[in-house]
């Protein structure tokens, strides 16, 4: 590969991984203030504020795996 378009593909994997990753970060604080609510109100409720919690973490899984194929093209 070029030395340019190896730059390129390490530009887009930052991006993948740097959007995924702040999308994840809002949609965990959003979350996060859910489940500790619903926790303070109903403690059988936690199991389910942990399953959520988890839940946005797999786009920033996502991103990773996009980076990874973009630095192997």
């Amino acid at each position: 590969m070029d030395p340019t378009q190896v730059g390129l593909a390490m530009i887009g994997a930052g991006i993948a991984i740097g959007v995924a990753g702040l999308g994840t970060g809002i949609a965990q604080g959003q979350v996060g203030a859910a489940a500790v609510g619903a926790t303070a109100e109903n403690p059988k409720m936690f199991g389910k504020g942990m399953i959520m919690m988890v839940l946005p973490e797999t786009i920033v899984i996502l991103g990773f795996v996009v980076a990874f194929l973009i630095m192997n093209a």
